[in-house]
């Protein structure tokens, strides 16, 4: 399975956001075409049918990313590299 690039991600989520906001003060079916594109690409890049499903696997996918990279500074502050010995 292909995992979407984090930062592509987060740029569609934040455009996803912003778009919710711009249809929400003011309709205008120039926002809404454009939401719905946003909508749609989230849905493919997460495999999913629902924006909502999409929206929370989006999440669920940078948090992950988040962890795993603080696991990893963790690690080299600790002084491993990750690397294993040679013995």
């Amino acid at each position: 399975m292909l995992v979407p690039d984090p930062k592509v991600v987060r740029e569609l989520l934040t455009r996803y956001a912003s778009l919710q906001i711009a249809q929400a003060e003011r309709a205008r079916p120039a926002v809404a075409r454009e939401l719905e594109d946003v909508s749609y690409t989230l849905c493919v890049m997460m495999g999913t049918t629902r924006v909502h499903d999409a929206v929370a696997k989006a999440d669920a996918l940078l948090l992950a990313g988040q962890r795993t990279t603080a696991v990893a500074e963790a690690a080299q502050q600790d002084g491993e590299s990750g690397l294993p010995l040679a013995v």
